[in-house]
């Protein structure tokens, strides 16, 4: 398995990474970014938001949002630097954290805008989620389908024609294009990258049918055109370094974060308890990398740390057995033996092989790098303890709030 000689990305990335020469494309297109005229890009960002801006006082636009992710530093830049009057939109991944659930809360607190939320019956999750785990071996793609259908379906309802989101994967981790193509969110981008390949109709089978995926249908071509439906990424339009804008933001709006069990990045899907646990655990399985090889490579490419720094760190990190993976299996309603069974059919069998007692063994490169013993003092572990501490580690599928003074 070849791995990118800058970043330590592996070719076999689930968005399609090439290396060459030994540089994998995501750190060319990263380099884009200290060429492009940023200031110029941005001027370009709130020309074509002053198209959309709403002259009666109705909302310039849509804004899908989370308890963790980006969700603060979007609505902050477009109230506060764009002027807009955005609908906020969330999906209910069934998935909250404690954290999460308390960082939504903040942010409707914090931000005076109007509100809309989306849960599905969780029969039907789990549903969903045992016949997108049987057939790709993913537990997340509910949770990516419902964030990617539910604010284009209100675009529609509530003829908004502009959503707004923050980061696309093709430009900031694989460099699947440029930061000029100005890539859109439609159906196409949506299916072939977010959602890997699978739209709702390749769920229905022998455990899901088709009134189980409503809630995850695009809308129509026709329906998107009446209104005239877009959705731009920001980081299209502004130079785009996730950790410093958490560590902004945070310190702006003294949201919380989770110290995550399988990388370092304490922002890192904190809203979420399962993405950087069990769900990074299957990605480990069934490519042979980890969120942490992503965090790495973002901060190599942002000159933040060293590359013999990254190798601990992944080092560190990539082996680590998810902290929630009984309690997961226990809301889906399988057995722990189940689970396994089921990944047996995804797992890579380029990093992975029997050994004599039948036993998986890793054989990726990631596991000989170096493993020194690092302190936590630095940029990344800087901030004191925080309220995540104080709750119980449960899935909380839906809850009124907190009352933030």
């Amino acid at each position: 398995m070849k791995i990118c000689k800058e970043c330590l990305y592996p070719e076999n990335h689930a968005l399609k990474i090439t290396i060459q020469d030994g540089v994998c494309s995501g750190c060319r297109i990263h380099k884009e970014k200290y060429d492009i005229d940023w200031s110029f890009k941005e001027e370009s960002l709130k020309k074509t938001f002053k198209k959309y801006k709403s002259k009666k006082g109705y909302y310039d636009c849509i804004i899908p949002v989370t308890g963790g992710g980006d969700s603060f530093f979007i609505v902050d830049y477009v109230t506060r630097i764009l002027k807009g009057n955005p609908l906020l939109v969330n999906y209910n991944t069934h998935y909250n954290s404690p954290v999460g659930i308390y960082n939504l809360a903040l942010l409707r607190s914090k931000f005076d805008n109007d509100f809309l939320q989306m849960t599905t019956n969780p029969r039907k999750v789990k549903k969903i989620t045992k016949e997108s785990l049987i057939k790709f071996g993913s537990i997340y793609w509910h949770c990516i389908a419902g964030q990617t259908a539910f604010p284009v379906q209100i675009a529609v309802k509530y003829k908004i024609p502009l959503i707004i989101w923050g980061a696309h994967q093709g430009i900031d981790q694989v460099g699947m294009f440029s930061h000029n193509d100005k890539v859109e969110m439609n159906e196409k981008y949506r299916k072939n990258h977010d959602l890997m390949g699978y739209d709702a109709n390749d769920l229905v089978g022998e455990i899901c049918d088709q009134d189980d995926l409503v809630n995850y249908q695009y809308p129509s071509i026709n329906d998107l055109e009446k209104v005239g439906v877009r959705g731009i990424y920001l980081n299209n339009y502004m130079f785009w370094d996730s950790f410093k804008q958490h560590a902004d933001m945070h310190k702006k709006y003294k949201y919380n974060f989770n110290i995550q069990n399988r990388t370092f990045d304490k922002y890192n899907y904190s809203h979420c308890l399962y993405y950087s646990d069990v769900h990074d655990y299957i990605k480990f399985l069934k490519h042979g990398y980890s969120k942490v090889n992503d965090n790495v490579s973002r901060e190599i490419r942002l000159k933040r740390i060293t590359k013999n720094y990254g190798k601990t760190l992944i080092s560190f990190y990539i082996n680590k057995k998810p902290k929630f993976l009984k309690q997961f299996i226990d809301w889906l309603g399988i057995t722990n033996e189940s689970f396994y069974f089921i990944m047996e059919n995804h797992r890579s069998k380029i990093c992975w092989n029997r050994n004599k007692n039948w036993n998986w063994d890793y054989k990726g490169e990631f596991l000989n790098f170096e493993n020194k013993v690092f302190e936590k003092n630095n940029y990344y572990f800087k901030y004191k303890k925080n309220i995540s501490k104080k709750f119980k580690k449960k899935t909380i599928v839906f809850e009124k709030g907190f009352d933030i003074k």
